[in-house]
């Protein structure tokens, strides 16, 4: 599977396509329209733990595809190296903040305008095929489903007649 690179910014609302977005030269998707109970509203697997060199691209990209402007990024303190507390952007100073009660899976961008998005951070030595899996699934419906969920569902085997699902049937139980 090849992720595609968008050339057009796309606003992620409600009237957006169900066409899902993603940039492969950052390794990012983003489901294409928002659903306050999803957990994730995309997934980001960045080259490093670097957050100075990872940062700026992510924050261009997000920009970029969401026609918004990114005022705020907040993460787990422990999850990166060289956590600068700004980062300059078009003009403009990012804040980060940080810190260690937050989930470290994730990453949080705050606009001007417009709800927050979460994005599941996929760690930079996770194998392409798996990486790639997780990039897929976010860009699909995934209310209910915890980032564990969503990274063990992303290294299942594909099944070409279901979607996996969280609902299990015990032994000695019913499925009707």
């Amino acid at each position: 599977m090849t992720l595609t690179l968008l050339s057009q910014p796309a606003p992620l609302s409600s009237a957006s396509s169900a066409i899902p977005r993603a940039d492969s030269a950052l390794r990012l998707s983003l489901h294409p329209v928002p659903n306050r109970r999803a957990v994730v509203n995309g997934a980001w697997w960045p080259y490093s733990r670097d957050a100075a060199a990872e940062l700026p691209g992510l924050i261009a990209a997000v920009d970029r595809l969401l026609d918004r402007v990114t005022l705020r990024i907040s993460v787990h303190g422990d999850t990166w190296q060289s956590l600068p507390r700004r980062i300059p952007a078009r003009g403009r100073q990012i804040r980060i903040s940080w810190s260690r009660h937050t989930d470290p899976r994730l990453i949080t961008l705050s606009f001007a305008t417009g709800e927050p998005i979460v994005l599941l951070i996929i760690p930079s030595g996770t194998a392409a095929d798996a990486a790639q899996a997780t990039l897929k699934l976010t860009t699909q419906d995934t209310a209910g489903l915890t980032p564990d969920d969503i990274l063990t569902l992303a290294t299942l085997p594909s099944r070409p007649a279901a979607r996996p699902t969280l609902r299990t049937v015990t032994a000695g139980s019913s499925a009707d």
